[in-house]
C-alpha cells in the first residue's frame, strides 16, 4: 500500500527541518525521511557542540557559487534576523564570537530541539532509518506495470519501510562532507536522474596537507596557532592559522581552502597589521645590539621564527643589517609562501563545494525549472558559505523559501 502525503523531504537536516516546518504551517501533510538513526547530526556536531547557527553579517559575498546572485533572494527573504527571532521565541541563550559568529551558550541540542518542537507543532512526521531504493516521477513507464492504481502526478518513493507518494519532493540530503556522519551523493545522483546539471564537487572549509619535505620541516610547529593573513591571489582571510601534525588548519586556512585550486601557492602574512620594516628600523636605532631573532620574537613565537624564517640572518645584530636586508626580512615575514600538497578531503571538510546547478532552480522557490514539484535546498545546491555560520544561514533561508511553495 502506498502512503500518500503532500510533501516528502529527504534529509532531516537543518534545511530539511526548516522546510518541513514551513510547509507544515501551510497545512500541508509533510513527512521527513532520513537514512540516519538521528535527526540533525551535523547540527549537533557543529561549532564544537555549540552550533554556530548564523552570523550577524550575512551577505551574498560570503558565498561561493557558479551563479553568485542566486542566493540573494533567499537570504533577503529569510534573514539572520528572522532566525534570531525564532531563537528568541524559544529563549535559547547565545553569544557572539569574532566576526559576528553566533553560538549557543549551552548546546547545539538547543537548536535541534527547537526545530523538532516547531516541526511537531506543524504536524510534521520525521521518520529515520529509512533507506530509499528508488524514486519515480509519476507517468514514468515503470508505472504501467504496477498493480496499484496510477497516481496522476507527483513522485513515488520506494523504501524497505513501504512506498510513498507525494506531490512535492524536497531534496535536503546535504553534500559529501564528513562521510562518517552518513554523507552520501544521493542528492546529486537524483538530480542527474532527472537530467538536472550538477557542478563537480570538492571539499571546502578543509585543512591542507603538505608536501613530505614541508611536513617534516614544519613538524615541530604542531599545535601552534598564529594570527595571519592568508591569500592565494584571488581571496584573502585574516584569522588564526594552526600548524598540525598533518599540515595546516585553523580558520584562515579553512576559509582560503574553498578558493584554493590544486597546485596553487598560498602566501601568508605572519605579522598582519604590523609594518615589520618600520618596526625593525625603530629597534635598530633604540637597541642596535639585539639579534634579529630577538626582535622578531616581539611578534612571533620562537619556534615559528626559527622554523619559517631560517633563511634570513637570525643571529645578526640589528645594527649590522642594511636597508636592503631589512626589506628582504620584512618580505619574508609578510609573504611567507608554501604550496600545499592537497587537502584532507571530505573526511574532515565542513562543506561541499559545487552541486546542483543554481540555473536549474528558481531562486524564489528552490523548485527545479525542469521537473515540477522537485525542490533542492541546503548544501546539495551549488551555494557554499564561508566559515562562521553562513552555511547554516543558507540552510535556514533556502529551506524556508522552499517551505512556502512545496
Amino acid at each position: 500500500m502506498t502512503k500518500k502525503v503532500d510533501v516528502i523531504i529527504i534529509g532531516a537536516s537543518a534545511a530539511g527541518l526548516m522546510c518541513a516546518i514551513e510547509a507544515g504551517k501551510r497545512g500541508r501533510s509533510v513527512i521527513v525521511l532520513d537514512h540516519a538513526n538521528k535527526a540533525g547530526k551535523k547540527i549537533l556536531m557543529s561549532g564544537g557542540g555549540r552550533c554556530n547557527f548564523t552570523n550577524y553579517h550575512v551577505d551574498a559575498d560570503n558565498y561561493l557559487s557558479h551563479n553568485p546572485h542566486f542566493c540573494k533572494s533567499a537570504l533577503s527573504r529569510f534573514s539572520q534576523w528572522d532566525f534570531l527571532a525564532l531563537i528568541d521565541k524559544h529563549q535559547i541563550p547565545f553569544h557572539e564570537r569574532d566576526h559576528g559568529q553566533l553560538f549557543c551558550n549551552e548546546s547545539a541540542k538547543d537548536i535541534l530541539n527547537m526545530l523538532l518542537a516547531e516541526a511537531q507543532q506543524a504536524n510534521v512526521t520525521v521518520q529515520l532509518n529509512t533507506e530509499i531504493s528508488a524514486i519515480h516521477k509519476q507517468g514514468d513507464s515503470h508505472s504501467d506495470h504496477s498493480s496499484e492504481p496510477k497516481l496522476d502526478h507527483g513522485f513515488e518513493l520506494l523504501t524497505k519501510r513501504g512506498n510513498y507518494h507525494c506531490s512535492s519532493l524536497v531534496i535536503a540530503s546535504g553534500g559529501l562532507s564528513i562521510p562518517k556522519m552518513g554523507a552520501t551523493p544521493f542528492g546529486y545522483k537524483l538530480a542527474e536522474q532527472f537530467g538536472i546539471k550538477v557542478w563537480p564537487t570538492r571539499a571546502g572549509l578543509v585543512p591542507f596537507t603538505l608536501q613530505p619535505d614541508d611536513k617534516a620541516r614544519l613538524a615541530d610547529l604542531s599545535g601552534i596557532a598564529i594570527d595571519s593573513l592568508v591569500s592565494n591571489g584571488h581571496q584573502a582571510f585574516r584569522e588564526n592559522t594552526l600548524f598540525t601534525h598533518r599540515g595546516l588548519s585553523g580558520p584562515a586556512i579553512l576559509q582560503i581552502s574553498s578558493y584554493w585550486e590544486a597546485g596553487e601557492t598560498i602566501s601568508m602574512d605572519l605579522c598582519p597589521g604590523i609594518a615589520v620594516i618600520e618596526a625593525l628600523k625603530t629597534l635598530q636605532q633604540q637597541r642596535p645590539q639585539i639579534q634579529l631573532k630577538s626582535a622578531l620574537h616581539h611578534w612571533l613565537p620562537r619556534r615559528v621564527v626559527s622554523t619559517l624564517l631560517s633563511d634570513i640572518p637570525l643571529e645578526a645584530p640589528l645594527q649590522s643589517l642594511s636597508q636592503h636586508q631589512l626589506t628582504t626580512i620584512a618580505h619574508s615575514v609578510h609573504q611567507w609562501q608554501i604550496k600545499p600538497n592537497g587537502t584532507e578531503g571530505y573526511r574532515t571538510a565542513e562543506v561541499t563545494l559545487g552541486g546542483v546547478d543554481c540555473d536549474a532552480l528558481s531562486s524564489k522557490t528552490m523548485e527545479s525549472t525542469q521537473v515540477s514539484g522537485l525542490f533542492f535546498i541546503g548544501e546539495v545546491v551549488d551555494v557554499t558559505g564561508w566559515l562562521g555560520g553562513y552555511n547554516f544561514q543558507w540552510a535556514w533561508s533556502s529551506g524556508w523559501c522552499a517551505g512556502q511553495y512545496a
